[in-house]
């Protein structure tokens, strides 16, 4: 039987990892103190807590029902003809940062926007979204971050003086033949490069530099040597039956994980019409998303995994008459893997996520041999991703340390945080007469600039975005300007003197380059509305891409690398974009901060990941505090699943210079990056490092509770699948077989409302997590309060390992309310504030509860919360419920709970309520799928499905039949509403 497991400590027979308090004192206020400021004066004594438990339960339920925050309404004079109170308006949008797109529709109720969903329209994200996507509404009532006005040596300035003194300066500088520059991420937005164009065209000897701060133009640059053309492909991971990856997190954070986790997802559900699925092998040295969710892990240090590389070019080009290069000699079946490749030919696909031109190129070649090109890899509507030049932006930092730029902007950069020499950045500035920043939050290179002149947030600006060749979206506001701040396109069409809006621009430009593209639309302004509404604009087609592939000079590369990795020996080390924060420039949003990582289930920090070897040969232990290089000081996590001698740090944290939730949390891993003369490399030998004699307590989640033995989790292969599709469910025949119970039966006569989770789909990426928190107003309760285990999320996901700590397989699992039909914690309530609905639903009255807890202590499953404090307008808990403007993000149809109320989730129950209304005014019957949860909804990979059981044509009914379909803990005859399809691995 397999061993499942949470913890090191848990695998070695140890609860104190798993069970204890943490006994290293925490860092904020106690309890007492908490309860202090919120009561404004010293905690209570024991007279006067004896005094509290002797008022009745009616008193304490009256009580409670008069804590609800104070809200203030103030009436229209001029209520918008569109506008009903009450009633939400979707806006098309599109969020994109550099590399990360995705369409998005804004939620928005009475003038603000409130919530984030996919936009379905798309045929490339078909409404998938991430964690990322979901959090950027809260970024937009930063109250604390966001810049308020422009500003010019750190006082404020007006924008006509602004203006005017910039203006002034670029034409001079122009007139005397002065470089300058203007710094930009890659930019997906047509209309905005030709707008780039127009100004670098106005003001001659400026420069348009992009830079990229988790650079991938390795790929772009490797494409354009070996096809002489300037693409990057776009990764079918739908049409690939074999998928080998070599540390490419496609599901976590590499280039599209909206976009790839559904088509990867695509290939890995099965039915009894469909008992197929693909295979996927990784090789990696860190624990990734990715990583977790493949048939096959190897784990390989970053040198080792080119040594692999070399050694599968080599199995190939034998197989398929091509030279080959003599590689090293290594363990893994390479022979096999090479014979897999070219038996799937054209149905496979090899990825890497190294950032490294003769790696990738490697990669091309091996594609090439196994005939991907053309369909698993398409050259004919390829990405508009990586357009970041590394070599150009080492030539820039050089000559602004030389003082050669007599002025410098950044748009959505910040290389004081992301180069890993920021001392050259700000030499350079210094030695500038004219510095320029866009940033519209606090950022490090911003507040070293003259000049700070904020830009919009997405959501209150207009853009277009066109991330696949032909495929293009708007980017429309949902709100006015919240302060006093001008989008960065606005702004430099004033200083080229041009009457005309970036709207108008826009609107222009669309009208000058698309609307002539297709006969549909009998005007240009039809046109518009239609693309605006939709959010969504798709040519018909694309003419097929003529590619040459060219083998010249790839020798050459090739024998580099075998140098290289032959040569390489001592410790290693990895940087990585963090899951949630990516890289670093949205550090400021709560929600990120406390979303667990799912695979280390840290929040709040980042870390140095090491095998448990790699510490016990090194003395180390969990938590302690390491120096890198004089740089970086960062705590140790021990990590199942690591390589040995290699460290793996996440990005995104280390901010000096970014609000209140970001700054001087954790180390900044940007700092280890290097140039090597030809690629910004995230990953070589490490260099020297020392314990520092320090500790540190992590915010952990997801390791006090185990199994226990029991089989919450189920998996088999796809081998026994096909002889018996109930593999790995062999419990669900013996507990429905033996079940005893003294509840009557159940009968729905109206709608039994049910949730079916695909094991198999799902990958743990936590953007339902975060969906759920933004829907339902789930507090933040930051650092220390998580590691006194009283997070407050509704969705957890459970991480359980398999097997040993050197390298074990992941299953996730997300755990929300069960909403059982025998529900264990209805019965134990002294007040009857939890109670069952007659659609299935467990259901909470906020206004009722005590707060005894007996419901908490009574669920099998530990899904619901505890408010121990108000987090609302609490200085203790000082995030964005704690302002007027943070508090604009919350939903009108979710209660803001007080403390002392338990809380969980109610299967997003305003929903439910809403669809039924819609339908009762329009009298009609509900249509299937009509109701989505926020989880489900959010989920880019649908692996959550939501529906009425009594409904016998819904999707959940007919998928709840499949023998793969169970329950947690259904020896207790919960007859939870919430179920699993078991994991499958295609061994």
């Amino acid at each position: 039987m397999n061993k499942y497991w949470k913890s090191i400590e848990e695998l070695n027979g140890s609860k104190s990892g798993a069970h204890n308090v943490p006994e290293i004192p925490l860092e904020s206020s106690t309890p007492m103190d908490i309860l202090a400021d919120e009561h404004n004066h010293k905690s209570s004594s024991r007279r006067d807590f004896l005094k509290w438990c002797g008022i009745s339960f009616v008193s304490a339920t009256v009580l409670s029902a008069c804590e609800n925050p104070v809200k203030k309404a103030i009436p229209y004079l001029n209520q918008p003809e569109e506008l009903i109170p009450g009633k939400a308006i979707w806006y098309a949008s599109t969020y994109q940062l550099g590399n990360e797109y995705c369409p998005v529709l804004v939620k928005n109720r009475d003038g603000r926007p409130i919530k984030i969903e996919g936009n379905t329209r798309s045929s490339i994200s078909q409404g998938g979204t991430t964690a990322r996507v979901q959090a950027s509404i809260l970024s937009l009532y930063d109250n604390g971050a966001r810049y308020h006005h422009p500003i010019k040596n750190s006082k404020p300035v007006s924008w006509e003086e602004a203006d005017a003194d910039i203006t002034r300066q670029l034409r001079a500088f122009s007139r005397e033949g002065k470089r300058m520059a203007l710094v930009c991420p890659t930019l997906i937005s047509p209309s905005t490069r030709r707008l780039l164009q127009d100004f670098a065209s106005g003001y001659p000897g400026m420069e348009i530099i992009f830079w990229d701060a988790v650079s991938c133009s390795a790929i772009r640059e490797a494409h354009r040597i070996s096809f002489r053309s300037d693409a990057f492909p776009d990764y079918r991971f739908d049409k690939a039956e074999l998928i080998v990856s070599f540390s490419a997190d496609f599901l976590g954070s590499w280039v599209a994980p909206a976009i790839f986790a559904k088509r990867y997802a695509g290939t890995r559900k099965l039915s009894d019409e469909n008992p197929t699925m693909s295979r996927h092998i990784q090789f990696e040295s860190r624990f990734s998303l990715t990583g977790a969710n493949a048939d096959e892990r190897m784990v390989l240090k970053p040198s080792d995994e080119v040594r692999l590389l070399l050694a599968l070019y080599d199995a190939v080009a034998r197989k398929t008459g091509n030279q080959t290069l003599g590689a090293p000699e290594v363990t893994y079946d390479v022979e096999q893997l090479a014979h897999d490749l070219l038996e799937l030919k054209g149905r496979s696909l090899v990825v890497s996520g190294h950032n490294n031109i003769d790696i990738q190129l490697l990669v091309n070649v091996i594609n090439s041999m196994a005939g991907n090109y053309g369909s698993t890899l398409d050259m004919d509507a390829p990405l508009h991703a990586g357009h970041g030049d590394d070599r150009s932006f080492e030539t820039f930092v050089s000559e602004l340390r030389q003082g050669r730029f007599s002025a410098v902007m950044f748009h959505q950069t910040n290389p004081l945080y992301h180069y890993h020499q920021p001392e050259a950045i700000a030499e350079g500035l210094e030695k500038t007469p004219l510095s320029v920043s866009f940033a519209s939050t606090r950022e490090e290179t911003a507040e070293q600039c003259l000049y700070v002149l904020p830009d919009h947030h997405y959501l209150e600006s207009w853009n277009d975005a066109c991330f696949k060749k032909g495929y293009f979206n708007l980017v429309q506001p949902a709100i006015n300007p919240l302060f006093n701040t001008s989008q960065m396109q606005d702004t430099l069409l004033r200083w080229m003197n041009i009457r005309q809006n970036f709207h108008q621009y826009l609107k222009q430009y669309w009208t000058n380059h698309l609307f002539g593209t297709q006969t549909e639309y009998r005007d240009a302004e039809a046109f518009w509305k239609h693309s605006l509404q939709t959010g969504v604009f798709e040519q018909a087609g694309t003419e097929p891409a003529r590619m040459t592939f060219y083998t010249k000079g790839l020798m050459e590369a090739f024998a580099r690398l075998k140098t290289a990795a032959i040569s390489a020996s001592g410790t290693e080390f990895v940087v990585y974009p963090h899951l949630a924060l990516f890289d670093g420039t949205g550090a400021n949003n709560p929600w990120l901060q406390e979303l667990p990582d799912p695979v280390s289930s840290v929040a709040w920090d980042n870390f140095a990941a090491v095998s448990q070897a790699f510490a016990e040969e090194n003395r180390l232990r969990e938590g302690d505090i390491i120096r890198i290089n004089d740089k970086l000081e960062l705590p140790v996590l021990i990590q199942p699943g690591m390589a040995d001698d290699c460290l793996a740090i996440p990005l995104g944290y280390g901010r000096t210079k970014a609000g209140k939730a970001a700054e001087h949390l954790g180390g900044n891993a940007f700092l280890l990056s290097r140039w090597d003369g030809e690629n910004r490399l995230f990953a070589g030998l490490l260099p020297a490092w020392e314990k520092t004699g320090s500790g540190h307590q992590f915010a952990r989640t997801q390791t006090h509770f185990s199994m226990e033995g029991r089989a919450i989790v189920r998996e088999s292969t796809l081998q026994k699948y096909r002889l018996d599709p109930s593999a790995g469910n062999e419990l669900r025949a013996y507990h429905d077989k033996h079940k005893v119970t003294l509840y009557p039966e159940d009968t729905y006569e109206g709608h039994h409302w049910a949730l079916l989770i695909d094991l198999n789909a799902c990958s743990g990426c936590s953007t339902c997590v975060i969906a759920c928190q933004s829907e339902n107003n789930v507090p933040v309760v930051g650092k220390d309060e998580v590691r006194r285990r009283r997070i407050m999320h509704w969705i957890r996901i459970d991480r359980y390992y398999n097997g040993d700590a050197v390298n074990p397989d992941i299953v996730f699992q997300p755990v929300m309310c069960m909403h059982c039909d025998h529900a264990p914690c209805e019965n134990v309530c002294p007040v009857a504030a939890t109670t069952h609905s007659k659609e299935g639903i467990n259901q909470m009255a906020y206004n009722r509860c005590v707060g005894t807890k007996y419901c908490i202590n009574n669920c099998p499953y530990k899904v619901r919360r505890f408010n121990w404090f108000a987090y609302a307008q609490n200085k203790a808990f000082d995030y964005h419920m704690n302002s007027e403007l943070g508090r604009m993000v919350l939903n009108p149809d979710v209660t803001v709970r007080e403390r002392g109320v338990v809380e969980k989730c109610s299967f997003c129950i305003q929903r439910i309520h809403e669809a039924k209304t819609t339908a009762k005014i329009e009298r009609r019957r509900l249509k299937d799928g009509e109701i989505k949860p926020a989880c489900v909804q959010a989920c880019p990979s649908d692996a959550l499905v939501f529906g009425d059981l009594n409904d016998k044509t819904s999707r959940v009914s007919a998928m709840i039949k499949d023998p793969r379909n169970y329950q947690l803990l259904e020896e207790l005859h919960t007859l939870a509403s919430v179920s699993y399809l078991t994991r499958i691995r295609n061994r």
